[in-house]
């Protein structure tokens, strides 16, 4: 397939959409699931051992959705401090529920070493209709920075500014999905008027460093701790995943910050961005969870263990 032949059935080839087109674009979208069923509830069921907070809300089209953290109790100034963040592509089902899981069976694990800061799911809307964008049709992921075109980054960046110099971690839940091939970037293509360029996707649980402030030995513990629950993915014909060189087994890199990534928001001495492959034959989705709870649970493990990088 090539770039000249990919197809998007909104807008026209070459041409930006407009507001006509990003509202055929929403009309489109379905409801899936509950983010009130799914992740509230769950949320709800941590205040007996947890602090929960609500630090915003998002409405949309008069849907209102409550934005939550979780703390654990007994937070103290002198603490380092721990970032988990999922779902910030709503779609990738496995960051929202593996947050809710690390939290569930692990969160209480740290009192006293650690400031634990948990957002299960950052976009509920698109959690509801297992999309990559928000209602606007922008991707949260490249937007955070000042003065955000969205909200659910936005909402983000105002919890942790007062705690930027305190974060030692922060670990940003993710997933590679064959979706991202057959429909998102297709559509990020169509939307901003550029041809598709076919990629590949890669079968395997992978990590993003940042380039701007390597921590090799670092991610290699969190591969490390995944390998036995879920496949590393390998690298492709051209030594890469997704287009990007593989500087380690399982490990790329991306200038977090610069490109308006989540996982550049702390400032943090050690940032990563796990991709689980929820579609490979060999993972099943509590893998997939299970694969997120081992990466959050060795990142945090390395990062008391080697406080001074």
């Amino acid at each position: 397939m090539s770039s000249a032949t990919a197809f998007y059935p909104i807008g026209t080839p070459g041409v930006p959409w407009g507001e006509a087109e990003k509202a055929e674009w929403l009309a489109r979208q379905v409801r899936h699931r509950s983010y009130a069923e799914d992740v509230l509830a769950r949320v709800d069921a941590l205040r007996q051992r947890f602090d929960v907070e609500q630090y915003g809300q998002l409405d949309y089209a008069g849907e209102r959705y409550p934005l939550y953290a979780i703390r654990n109790r007994g937070w103290r100034d002198g603490l380092p401090t721990v970032l988990v963040t999922g779902g910030v592509h709503g779609y990738e089902t496995s960051g929202v529920h593996g947050a809710l899981q690390f939290v569930e069976r692990h969160g209480g694990d740290y009192e006293g070493r650690a400031n634990l800061l948990a957002v299960p799911c950052v976009s509920p809307w698109a959690y509801e209709r297992i999309h990559r964008w928000n209602m606007h049709a922008i991707d949260p992921n490249r937007s955070f920075r000042e003065n955000s075109p969205a909200g659910e980054s936005a909402a983000l960046l105002q919890l942790v500014a007062p705690l930027r110099g305190r974060f030692v971690l922060h670990i940003d839940l993710h997933e590679t999905t064959d979706s991202d091939e057959s429909e998102f970037r297709p559509a990020l293509a169509a939307r901003d008027g550029k041809p598709f360029e076919p990629g590949e996707i890669p079968d395997g649980f992978y990590l993003v460093d940042d380039s701007e402030n390597p921590q090799p030995a670092f991610q290699q513990a969190v591969i490390a701790a995944v390998e036995p629950v879920t496949h590393i993915a390998p690298a492709d014909a051209n030594g890469q995943i997704i287009g990007s060189e593989v500087v380690a087994p399982g490990v790329i890199r991306y200038p977090l910050q610069a490109l308006g990534l989540c996982a550049g928001i702390t400032g943090a001495r050690y940032t990563t961005t796990t991709e689980v492959y929820p579609d490979s034959p060999r993972a099943t989705p509590q893998q997939c969870n299970d694969a997120q709870v081992a990466a959050v649970r060795a990142a945090i493990g390395f990062a008391l263990e080697h406080p001074a990088g």
